[in-house]
């Protein structure tokens, strides 16, 4: 499947693919892509399968999600690219480094979802399973293990990513049996580390504890740098200036 897009930055400039989180979108990008590193490269982030403005149609294995991903570079002509992944986009990247190594100059990790237990996976997709469709933003987050306080920042960011309807309801812009798939498939071990052939930069956020300490003990050998952020999982919200830096600072060393 060839995935709708959004670019930032100079087109003749060095490619850099984002690849968003689940349930999120290509657009969640815009910010750092326009302040930060639209400046040095030229920035590409897809919508990926069940997502968005993309098709929504099965199979939603991982191994399809990296095949579009591949299809959708090939097609602009991008032979090789420095890739970014946040989280569901961090195990897709995980998947492309074993699948397709010579598309990958540089490798960014951002909290990728490695692996999560069993019993984490079946409450995650089990919650998805509610469905698509939602009282309010707020209710959504509430539903989805959102506790005590809810910023407008954090309610501006998600309504990004919904519907109003005409009942005052909200859909979210997401195929849901696409949704709970990929939960289900992240109870699945990822590629083994060392097929990380290329340079790499993991960043993660202690405080939220996605990336375990046996995860980056049993990665650290195999990536160049490790970066901690404070904060928790939404990196680009409780970590922006950290996290983009950190960024352009990796894929810019020689």
């Amino acid at each position: 499947m060839i995935l709708e897009r959004y670019e930032w930055g100079d087109a003749s400039a060095p490619p850099l693919v984002l690849i968003h989180g689940v349930g999120s979108r290509a657009e969640s990008f815009r910010r750092v892509a326009e302040e930060e590193w639209g400046r040095h490269f030229r920035v590409i982030a897809f919508d990926l399968r069940g997502h968005n403005r993309s098709g929504w149609e099965p199979p939603w294995t991982h191994a399809t999600y990296v095949a579009d991903l591949v299809e959708s570079v090939k097609a602009l002509g991008i032979d090789r690219a420095h890739w970014a992944g946040y989280s569901f986009g961090g195990r897709l990247l995980l998947d492309l480094a074993a699948a397709e190594p010579a598309l990958i100059e540089r490798a960014v990790l951002l909290e990728p979802v490695i692996r999560i237990s069993p019993e984490l996976a079946m409450r995650r997709a089990t919650e998805e399973l509610t469905g698509d469709v939602w009282d309010s933003v707020e209710a959504f987050l509430r539903g989805h293990g959102a506790t005590g306080a809810i910023s407008p920042e954090q309610l501006a960011e998600a309504a990004a990513y919904f519907d109003a309807l005409p009942d005052g309801r909200v859909r979210r812009r997401t195929c849901q049996a696409a949704i709970v798939s990929v939960f289900s498939e992240f109870a699945a071990h990822a590629p083994a580390p060392e097929t990380l052939t290329m340079p790499t930069m993991l960043l993660y956020a202690p405080a939220f504890e996605l990336v375990t300490p046996d995860q980056r003990a049993a990665y650290a050998p195999y990536v160049d740098t490790i970066v901690e952020v404070p904060g928790m999982h939404d990196i680009f919200a409780t970590a922006y200036e950290q996290t983009a830096s950190s960024v352009t600072r990796f894929l810019l060393a020689q």
